[in-house]
């Protein structure tokens, strides 16, 4: 997802709209409509027009994904602040659509959803396997970085797609897989920015957005 909004990029299209001209998956496009319908998309190209260099950007971005190719659909519009002096990615918004067939514990569903962004946004901001020479260094909570619970939780938006007359599919994962991508194009469409790496530490931020800058006067 990452790359489409590249592509999406470099041909000034809306990402949304682009997807849906080069999908052929229908349970996909299903899922991409239902979250843009809950989200009231912004059609527009990302990055966003006139970029600060101040204070807090704003931006959106979205992912899809046909989870281990077809056992689960999910689409993922995020929303997030980037504080474009400390490099700080602040999601404050998810919505999210999600199509796994029949649906026997809808609330169940919902919990296991949101779960799974917020594990996704904890791998996407913050989680990191780090070593040394000879060995691992992330070996507890004190050096192996999660969201605390102090953490500021953003809202998410859920909604279920049913088609008819299919099987019931997977749900434990499907969710989190989307979210590094989703807020990845968020800071893009925000800052013009692109990060390759996860996590999206302040660190890198800050780095990204120097060679975003210094590409915009070169």
């Amino acid at each position: 997802s990452d790359l489409m909004d590249e592509i999406c990029a470099r041909v000034k299209a809306d990402p949304f709209a682009y997807r849906l001209q080069h999908l052929k998956n229908s349970r996909v496009i299903g899922v991409l409509k239902a979250a843009m319908e809950l989200a009231k998309w912004d059609a527009r190209p990302s990055p966003k027009a006139n970029l600060a260099r101040t204070g807090i950007a704003s931006g959106r971005g979205i992912a899809c994904v046909a989870y281990e190719g077809m056992n689960g659909y999910a689409a993922l519009i995020a929303y997030v602040d980037v504080d474009l002096q400390s490099g700080l990615v602040q999601p404050k918004r998810f919505v999210v659509a999600l199509d796994c067939g029949p649906i026997s514990n809808p609330d169940g569903l919902k919990n296991q959803t949101d779960g799974g962004i917020l594990q996704g946004m904890s791998r996407a901001l913050v989680e990191e396997v780090t070593w040394d020479e000879t060995k691992v260094t992330s070996v507890d909570w004190q050096t192996y970085h999660s969201l605390y619970l102090d953490y500021e939780i953003p809202d998410i938006e859920c909604v279920f797609v049913t088609p008819e007359g299919v099987p019931a599919l997977g749900a434990g994962e499907t969710s989190i897989t989307v979210v590094p991508a989703a807020i990845g194009n968020a800071i893009f469409d925000a800052t013009g920015a692109r990060l390759r790496d996860v996590p999206f530490t302040p660190e890198r931020v800050r780095m990204a957005l120097e060679t975003a800058w210094k590409d915009k006067t070169t």
